[in-house]
């Protein structure tokens, strides 16, 4: 489809590439504006060419001074890679550091990567709530490659399997009770476990440990899941880590098995979009921010219960009732 032909100017920059043209874009998007949503709707038939590969892991794992080696192994194969680097929100004021890019400096002048820092805003799960929107903008504007740095909060980190075709979790050694860092849903996250700053003491420990704890999974594919040991500073083991990445692309595009995960991703998104969009109607239609101060002070008060509240409201949600169709003789039924 030819987007660029009939699509705003904003959009005909963004397609042919312009990294300005990409920024506002994304800028739009992360407001909700209505400018943005449609950009995206403009943009979607030319996305799902790009491999989005998501790295996660605990604080402190080095995730970052990672990915700048790999970005550097894939612009030297000639790769346009993208960068998206989340980061987490302040509870108290809203907002974050997103300081992730001071490690990547290296690339920041290359007009071959683009990175971009955004906050989680509230939204739990290690990545951003426009994290979807924008790595279709990013393969919109032509960028092969694009990497996901999640958060880094601990083991509910797994949303990140619904935006990436890959996942890399990457373990440090020598974090206390390191089983307690990679039990839980992380596990079964990973296309590739990364044991980076593998010159420390307990990097052969952890290993070891994750190879027994993958072992015990029912899932045989779990349990076949490659550990692979990195020095992020010194470039040791990024090789290796490149050409596991480059095996576990070749296993991931295979096509049957693509257009089914692609699905199920997009059953997600289409719901996840319906849910929010539903809400903010039913809001909008059926509560006043006044009459939701008032509520909240009734049940802080306990003069009502938050269930018999939500369900008076919800009362007030009125749908449209088909008609019935009419009977043979002309009556209605």
């Amino acid at each position: 489809m030819n987007v660029a032909g009939s699509a705003t100017p904003l959009v005909r920059r963004l397609v042919s590439g312009d990294a300005k043209a990409l920024a506002r874009s994304i800028s739009l998007v992360e407001a909700e504006s209505p400018e943005g949503r449609a950009i995206l709707k403009a943009v979607y038939p030319t996305t799902g060419r790009s491999l989005v590969v998501g790295i996660t892991g605990p604080p402190g794992a080095g995730k970052s001074s990672l990915v700048s080696r790999m970005v550097a192994a894939w612009r030297r194969r000639g790769e346009k890679v993208g960068i998206i680097a989340v980061d987490p929100s302040s509870a108290f004021s809203g907002g974050a550091i997103l300081g992730d890019r001071i490690r990547m400096q290296e690339h920041c002048l290359d007009a071959g990567v683009f990175i971009r820092s955004m906050a989680t805003r509230g939204h739990f799960g290690g990545v951003s709530r426009a994290c979807r929107d924008v790595v279709d903008l990013l393969d919109a504007a032509g960028f092969g490659i694009i990497l996901i740095e999640t958060v880094g909060v601990g083991q509910d980190e797994v949303e990140v399997v619904q935006v990436a075709d890959l996942v890399l979790v990457v373990l440090p050694p020598g974090q206390g009770d390191d089983i307690q860092a990679i039990k839980a849903g992380i596990l079964e996250i990973a296309d590739l476990f990364v044991i980076n700053k593998a010159d420390r003491e307990g990097a052969d420990r952890l290993a070891s440990e994750l190879q027994a704890m993958l072992a015990l999974s029912p899932d045989p594919q779990t349990a076949r899941t490659p550990i692979l040991k990195t020095v992020a500073t010194t470039g040791e083991g990024v090789e290796e880590l490149m050409a596991g990445v480059d095996r576990r692309r070749r296993r991931k595009e295979n096509a049957a098995a693509r257009r089914e995960k692609e699905r199920r991703r997009s059953r997600e998104r289409f719901l996840e979009l319906f849910r929010e969009g539903l809400y903010r109607r039913a809001r909008a239609a059926c509560l006043k921010n006044s009459e939701v101060d008032a509520i909240a002070e009734d049940l802080a008060r306990r003069k009502r219960d938050p269930y018999s509240a939500a369900e008076e409201v919800l009362g007030r949600v009125r749908f449209p009732v088909a008609r019935r169709k009419a009977a043979a003789n002309g009556k209605r039924r």
